[in-house]
């Protein structure tokens, strides 16, 4: 397989993820993503934000979540986003540390 396909292959996986994330799974919380797979909507949005960095492209980081959320963040979460109970925001705290590193405050 050549480099452009591949590159092809990965772009289009990556749309199905954020397909099924944001259009048949908006119910799965990203506080449930980052506990049980170490990365959830928004290290998905950083990635992406990174990669345009990395390629001279200026994006903003509500730029990048709004790509990956189908619209602004704030709207994602007043529609979907439901609040955690505190062994889901301690267990967080524990995903975030190992896979993100240390939250900013």
């Amino acid at each position: 397989m050549n480099d452009a396909t591949r590159t092809e292959l990965e772009a289009a996986a990556f749309r199905a993820l954020v397909h099924h994330l944001m259009v048949k799974r908006p119910d799965v919380q990203n506080i449930d993503l980052m506990n049980l797979g170490g990365f959830c909507r928004n290290c998905l949005s950083r990635w992406y934000q990174e990669a345009a960095a990395e390629r001279g492209i200026p994006l903003s980081k509500d730029e990048a979540r709004e790509i990956v959320y189908g619209m602004p963040y704030a709207d994602w979460v007043a529609l979907h986003q439901t609040e955690a109970d505190d062994a889901k925001k301690a267990a967080f705290d524990k995903a975030f540390a190992e896979n993100v590193g240390p939250k900013q405050v």
